[in-house]
C-alpha cells in the first residue's frame, strides 16, 4: 500500500492568504484543490512537501458566471460542473467535451479546472513508485527521494530517460481542457503574494517537462475568462487506450468561424499530449482562413497539423501512431464543424 508522507495542513480562507503561505514556505509547500494529481505523486514519493495548502475553503472560487458576453469560470470549479454547465455546452462545446473527457465521473467531481490546467507533466519513466524508479535509475525530473526538482544535479549525472543527451526533460503535458481553452481564446487571472496579473492562457505554458508553467510558485490560478463566442464553433477529440480513466495519448481542440458564404474567417487547432506544453498548430490553422473548405483541404490541414507535432516515447502508445492519430482527429474534428464546398 502506498501511504502519504507526513505534512502540515493549512486551509486558508482567501486566495491571497493561500498565496502568502506558499510564498512563506517556498518550494516546500504545494497547493491542493481536488487532489487528484498531487496526492498520487505524494504517495509515489515524487513530491515530498513539508506543507499542503488547501484551496477547498475559499469562498466564491468555484463559480461560473457571465462576464459581459463572455464567461468567467472560477479556478476551483469542478470539471463535472464545467462539463455540464448550460452556457459552456451551448457556446463553448470544445470545453464541455474536454472537461467531460477527463478520467472518470468520480475524479471529475473532485478535480478542478485550475488543477487540470496546472497538472504536472507525465512520463512512463517518472510516474512510478519510488522502488521502481530506484531499481531502473532516477530521471532528471526526480533524481532521488528528495530530488524534486533536481536542483544542482546535472543531466549528465541523471539523464532524461526518454531522450538521454538532449539536455532537457521531455515529460508529457496531458491536460484535456488546456487545448480547448486555448482554441477558444481564454485568459487567466493569477493571484500571488505580490498582487495579480492577467495573461492569455497560451502564455502560461513553457516547453519544459520540469517546470511547464510561466508563473511563480506562490501564484494561483484564480479565474478563467472566455471571450464571446460570436458564432464560433468548436470541438475536442481525444485518443486514449481506454475511453474512461486514461490520460490522452493525443488530444486536439478545434475552433472555427465560417461566414454565410462558407468562407472560414478564423480557425485554431491546438494539441495536447504531444509535448511538454500545449501545441498551437498555427500553420495548419492558417491554411483554412480565407478558404471555402473542401474534403481535400481538410485532409491536407490534418496532415500539416500532424507534421508539426513531436510526440516522444514516454507514454503507453508509440509516438509514430500518436502523430498519425493527431492528423486524423484534426480532419475529423473539422469535418464535424464546417460546411464543405
Amino acid at each position: 500500500m502506498l501511504r502519504l508522507p507526513e505534512f502540515e495542513y493549512h486551509r486558508p480562507d482567501t486566495l491571497e492568504e493561500a498565496a502568502g503561505l506558499l510564498a512563506d514556505y517556498g518550494p516546500a509547500a504545494v497547493p491542493i484543490a481536488g487532489g487528484t494529481d498531487i496526492l498520487p505523486k505524494m504517495k509515489r514519493k515524487q513530491v515530498r512537501p513539508e506543507a499542503v495548502v488547501s484551496l477547498a475553503g475559499i469562498a466564491g472560487a468555484a463559480g461560473i458566471s457571465p462576464a459581459g458576453d463572455g464567461l468567467e469560470i472560477g479556478g476551483q470549479a469542478t470539471l463535472e460542473r464545467v462539463a455540464t454547465h448550460g452556457t459552456v455546452q451551448d457556446r463553448y462545446q470544445a470545453l464541455a467535451e474536454a472537461a467531460g473527457a477527463v478520467a472518470t465521473p468520480s475524479i471529475r467531481r473532485m478535480g478542478t479546472i485550475a488543477g487540470n490546467l496546472c497538472q504536472d507533466p507525465r512520463c512512463d519513466k517518472y510516474d512510478r513508485p519510488l522502488d521502481w524508479r530506484e531499481s531502473v535509475g532516477y530521471c532528471w525530473k526526480a533524481p532521488g527521494p528528495d530530488g524534486y526538482p533536481p536542483g544542482d544535479v546535472t543531466e549528465e549525472e541523471v539523464p532524461c530517460r526518454t531522450a538521454p543527451g538532449t539536455g532537457r526533460c521531455w515529460a508529457n503535458y496531458s491536460s484535456d481542457t488546456a487545448p480547448a481553452l486555448i482554441a477558444l481564446g481564454a485568459e487567466v487571472r493569477l493571484v500571488g503574494d505580490d498582487g495579480e496579473r492577467i495573461l492569455p492562457l497560451a502564455d502560461l505554458f513553457i516547453d519544459s517537462g520540469l517546470d511547464p508553467l510561466a508563473k511563480d510558485h506562490h501564484e494561483l490560478l484564480a479565474e478563467i475568462t472566455l471571450p464571446p463566442a460570436n458564432g464560433m464553433q468548436s470541438t475536442y477529440r481525444k485518443f486514449a487506450p481506454r475511453e474512461s480513466f486514461d490520460f490522452p495519448e493525443v488530444g486536439v481542440a478545434v475552433s472555427v468561424e465560417q461566414d454565410d458564404d462558407g468562407i472560414v474567417r478564423d480557425a485554431a487547432i491546438v494539441f495536447t499530449a504531444v509535448g511538454s506544453r500545449p501545441l498551437v498548430a498555427e500553420v495548419a490553422g492558417e491554411k483554412l482562413i480565407g478558404e471555402r473548405p473542401t474534403a481535400d483541404l481538410l485532409e491536407a490541414v490534418g496532415d500539416r497539423a500532424s507534421r508539426g507535432t513531436r510526440p516522444m516515447d514516454n507514454t503507453a502508445v508509440h509516438p509514430t501512431y500518436r502523430k498519425q492519430v493527431g492528423g486524423v482527429y484534426t480532419t475529423r474534428a473539422l469535418e464535424s464543424l464546417l460546411t464543405l464546398a
